[in-house]
């Protein structure tokens, strides 16, 4: 899957799905919170993702995922997971590895990806 978004559109959206399996709901106080990022930012990036159609702004205030949004957060968070996990598997420590993992997650291949998690599920890990 081919993403047409810019890395940092890609991290918020992941970040609205890690927020929402944890808390289940998510406002722009929870993703300034997240990322260390002021509210102002976060409201700027939030209503251009709304303006493309990646979320929607319940009445309460909460954000959700759009189908489009879904899909990106998704790919991406799966990429984190994976990536970060294969590196504290190599030895890096925990810290490390989410950071590098986040550098990763974007510039990676579709093809370099599923060659890792191909080696990875017949390693049995």
């Amino acid at each position: 899957m081919s993403i047409q978004i810019y890395q940092s559109a890609e991290d918020y959206l992941e970040t609205i799905l890690m927020i929402s399996e944890r808390k289940g709901t998510v406002h722009s106080v929870d993703i300034a919170e997240e990322r260390g990022f002021s509210k102002a930012s976060v409201s700027v990036a939030m209503k251009k993702l709304r303006e493309n159609g990646y979320i929607a702004m319940e009445k309460d205030g909460s954000l959700k995922l759009l189908e489009p949004g879904m899909k990106i957060a998704k790919v991406i968070y799966e990429r984190h997971k994976v990536l970060t996990d294969f590196f504290e598997k190599i030895g890096v420590d925990p810290k490390t590895a989410e950071g590098d993992a986040c550098k990763v997650e974007h510039n990676l291949s579709d093809v370099t990806f599923s060659k890792l998690k191909e080696y990875l599920n017949k390693a049995g890990q």
